[in-house]
C-alpha cells in the first residue's frame, strides 16, 4: 500500500475528509435479518450461491 506522505496534498485532505465523515456517521440501526446466510455478506464477497443454488437479487 501507497505510504500517506507519498500522496499529493488533495488526495491526504480528501482522505482526511473521508475519515472525518465515517466517523461521524450514525451507526446504521437495521432490522435484523430472517433466513439470512451466515458468515460473511455474500454480497461484498462476490458469493451468490446457497447449496448449490443461485441466488438473484
Amino acid at each position: 500500500m501507497t505510504e500517506r506522505k507519498d500522496l499529493p496534498p488533495a488526495a491526504q485532505r480528501a482522505l482526511d475528509e473521508a475519515e472525518a465523515r465515517r466517523r461521524a456517521a450514525a451507526p446504521m440501526n437495521l432490522p435484523v435479518e430472517l433466513g439470512g446466510r451466515d458468515g460473511p455478506e455474500p454480497v461484498r464477497y462476490g458469493d451468490y450461491e446457497k447449496k448449490g443454488l443461485c441466488v438473484d437479487f
